[in-house]
């Protein structure tokens, strides 16, 4: 493994999160962090959850990265933390596990875990992916909420016997799940403004897919995949698609590949680099409606360009009573409208309440 960066990289100081995040993932980042007392009912499960307990059984069962200790990952973390300008620096730690993994947890003091099988089976640059997107989860506060995830999906396990409360919490996982493929996107991302590398990036993913032997494997081929998956089959496999993504928390690997190179030729990739990003110092004042116009936009073009076959199906049918577009728009518009509602319902009795 190489032990120095291959290259200079364009630093990007007081880039905020929202620059990188999928407006899926953004728009509910925002909602959540508007809500006053939102941290403090986070902060209260953390503490039925055990974090401490949690950070304390990687100190104690896995190496914790520094200067000493893994030095080549410790020098990719203090890189990418300078990129994306972080103001704290996520204690990282690696876990001997030949299955390559790599995940961000904690509620109060976001750590970082990386496999013994993540790191041997990526190279230098491509690892330097992998730590940027993890970072990526660790700014975006995603660690709060795979937290709460990560144990509603055991909870979910242990009394999935009940009729009632099993189903409902159930509920609550599937949501959270499709909340979490979408912030891979975002880890995604941030990974390639660290790495600003696309061709690393989709190494990665090629070698989640297929392993090691890259050598046996061809990059147009590989995203060639992610149309042909899209495009094929009838209605019934547009159906079995969405059964295969049900108990997933993260997207497949052929089409995180396909997402990031969507992303990269919209040109928003290139913008950031060249300084065009929203600003932390702005985050306070970011519009929940903006951000929600902004992912009803891509859920619209998303939409319209898919070639799933369920899709297709839908928009034909729209298409059939006005036009798709009108059919989405109209969706969108309720879902927004509820949820206002629902927002301006909350203010009034959380101002009502602390008037009493």
């Amino acid at each position: 493994m190489a032990e120095s960066p291959d290259r200079t990289r364009t630093r990007l100081p007081g880039i905020s999160s929202r620059a990188w995040e999928h407006p899926a993932d953004r728009t509910a980042l925002v909602t959540l962090r508007s809500l006053s007392g939102f941290d403090t009912v986070l902060k209260t499960l953390s503490g039925l959850f055990r974090e401490r307990q949690h950070r304390l059984m990687y100190l104690a069962t896995s190496v914790r990265v520094d200067a000493r200790q893994f030095r080549s990952i410790h020098d990719l973390r203090e890189d990418c933390v300078s990129i994306l300008d972080a103001s704290t620096t996520p204690e990282f730690f690696v876990l001997q596990d030949p299955q390559p993994n790599a995940f961000t947890i904690g509620m109060d003091t976001p750590f970082v875990v990386l496999t013994t099988g993540m790191i041997d089976l990526m190279d230098y640059e491509e690892l330097r992916f992998v730590v940027g997107h993890e970072l990526g989860h660790a700014l975006s506060g995603h660690a709060v909420y795979r937290t709460v995830l990560l144990h509603l999906m055991r909870l979910a396990g242990s009394i999935g016997w009940m009729p009632v409360g099993g189903w409902a919490l159930r509920a609550i996982v599937a949501a959270l799940m499709e909340w979490s493929r979408k912030s891979e996107l975002s880890g995604d991302r941030a990974g390639l403004l660290c790495s600003q590398d696309p061709d690393a990036a989709i190494r990665v993913q090629m070698k989640l897919a297929g392993g090691p032997r890259l050598a046996s494997m061809n990059t147009v081929a590989f995203l060639e995949q992610a149309a042909e998956y899209e495009a094929s089959g009838d209605l019934r496999d547009g159906v079995l698609k969405l059964l295969n993504l049900e108990l997933q928390t993260h997207p497949f690997s052929v089409l995180r590949a396909a997402e990031l190179r969507k992303w990269v030729k919209s040109g928003e990739y290139r913008r950031i680099l060249e300084g065009d990003y929203p600003l932390r110092a702005d985050d306070k004042s970011a519009s929940i409606g903006d951000e929600i116009r902004g992912a009803a936009r891509s859920y619209k073009e998303s939409f319209d360009q898919s070639e799933d076959p369920l899709i297709r199906t839908v928009r034909d049918v729209g298409r059939d009573f006005g036009t798709a577009a009108q059919t989405v728009g109209d969706g969108i518009n309720d879902v927004v409208s509820n949820i206002s509602s629902k927002l301006a319902d909350w203010r009034v009795n959380r101002d009502r309440n602390d008037d009493n």
